[in-house]
């Protein structure tokens, strides 16, 4: 336990307890995350309400609501979601719960209905969240006081799209996306514009749990650090697959004998965002090649330049995009301090041509399908995680710590070159496989915790300001 937190201040989680969680000193060259922030079952429930109902969530892609009435039904942290797109051209989203007694609504992921009818007690809205009917209304002696209620459906209290991506929070109280996005706008825009037509999720997903917490995940897309180790059989089959010049091919977009002449960078942002890089000698591999001097004409030589790179980001706190060995969107629900819902979708550009979807399938199930080399050693260490976490005794972990040194405030030489302000930049050879961006997520997981604790706004205090 923490030195100096008693009981009580657990029970209550105390302010003076939150801010003991993460050491954050970098004058001192320390970033230190506490085992309590991934073990502790009341740190977990005052996440639900202090991180993922008061700043914004991923939700979808517009592009997965095409045409009037079509729907998707997704959550924020442990509160279903309704997004619609009704005959108007508006897409909303509210929460997916009926006014009358709390049902769930809609039980489909998705689909395309003009009305959603409680399976309950059979009120009725449409697709714009309007009750347009309550059963048997007329005969069922309800007071005068009841014409006076709001019956429709709770719309989300902000909700907005960037480049086809759809966000939305359960408060109002965020700032606007944009400014929440801020510079990792720029990494965003690397995965979204690769398309003329825009993208969109190729058919199908991938969902499963894990018995961990989902902080686990949070950090794994950005660490290179365990590539090396838990990925050992990956990492062989790569090589047998270079050298014998056979086998799966299609997957071969990164020569691993020549890793640790390359370079990368993590880059860390306001609001609990980060990216990470890599240079990488196959270009010639990744799908997006194929159509490289088109991307080239619309977007520029520089985001076509860094469309070639690999690249992990993360949207705190629930969403990623990895341009790895594929080209993905991932989410992560937290649905207890040791269960986690995991949700995976290849991402395409629209009208992409058949031999090149194909090859992007090959290279997304190699290596994140439940049966592909990643997935399944990943989540057998967030499990481990939580059976050692369990441990307090512990203390801090110290995951964080590597790159610190290297570590510069501000822009390095390519992030200036693209425009690009981060709040800190890591910058060396494969092997550096720098943890500094964990920062900017444990910084922001703090600061929400805290302030929700003491009663304040999400956003009035930001460091900085939100941007």
């Amino acid at each position: 336990m923490i030195e100096g937190v008693n009981a009580r201040m657990i029970r209550g989680m105390d302010t003076r307890y939150l801010e003991q969680l993460v050491d954050d000193r970098p004058a001192d060259g320390v970033f230190r995350v506490h085992a309590d922030v991934y073990a502790s079952s009341e740190l977990f429930e005052l996440e639900q309400k202090h991180v993922f109902e008061r700043t914004w969530i991923f939700l979808g892609l517009e592009s997965q609501l095409p045409r009037p009435n079509d729907y998707l039904v997704t959550w924020i942290g442990r509160l279903p979601v309704l997004v619609t797109h009704a005959a108007d051209g508006v897409r909303r989203a509210f929460l997916n719960v009926c006014r009358h007694k709390g049902t769930l609504l809609c039980r489909l992921e998705s689909g395309n209905s003009r009305f959603h009818v409680c399976p309950y007690h059979g009120w009725a809205y449409d697709a714009t969240g309007r009750a347009v009917d309550i059963k048997d209304q007329a005969s069922g002696g309800y007071a005068e006081a009841f014409s006076g209620d709001d019956h429709n459906l709770v719309p989300l209290g902000a909700f907005a799209a960037y480049k086809g991506l759809l966000f939305g929070s359960v408060s109002a109280d965020v700032p606007p996306l944009e400014d929440f996005l801020g510079d990792l706008k720029f990494f965003l825009d690397l995965a979204m514009e690769q398309g003329p037509q825009g993208m969109e999720f190729v058919p199908g997903r991938i969902g499963f749990t894990y018995n961990g917490n989902w902080k686990a995940q949070l950090d794994n897309s950005s660490d290179a650090y365990h590539l090396t180790s838990t990925h050992v059989s990956f990492m062989e089959v790569q090589r047998r697959r270079a050298d014998l010049v056979s086998g799966h091919q299609e997957a071969r977009q990164f020569d691993w004998k020549k890793r640790f002449e390359q370079e990368g960078g993590a880059y860390t942002f306001r609001n609990g965002h980060n990216a990470i890089w890599l240079n990488q000698s196959e270009s010639s591999k990744r799908p997006i090649f194929s159509q490289i001097a088109e991307v080239r004409d619309r977007v520029g030589e520089l985001k076509a330049e860094w469309m070639l790179r690999l690249r992990n980001l993360t949207v705190f706190p629930s969403m990623q995009i990895a341009d790895s060995t594929s080209l993905l969107i991932r989410t992560f629900r937290p649905v207890a301090v040791d269960r986690t819902e995991m949700r995976y979708y290849c991402l395409a550009p629209i009208g992409e041509a058949a031999d090149v979807r194909a090859w992007r399938l090959r290279q997304f199930e190699d290596f994140f399908n439940v049966s592909g080399f990643a997935t399944p050693d990943d989540t057998t260490m967030y499990e481990d995680m939580a059976v050692g976490l369990k441990a307090s005794q512990i203390g801090f972990v110290q995951g964080y710590s590597r790159g610190i040194a290297v570590q510069v405030s501000g822009a390095d030489a390519l992030a200036r070159a693209a425009g690009v302000a981060p709040v800190s930049s890591a910058h060396g050879m494969f092997d550096l496989q720098a943890e500094t961006w964990g920062h900017a997520l444990y910084r922001e997981w703090a600061r929400l915790m805290r302030t929700g604790a003491a009663g304040d706004p999400a956003w009035a205090h930001a460091v900085g300001g939100p941007r």
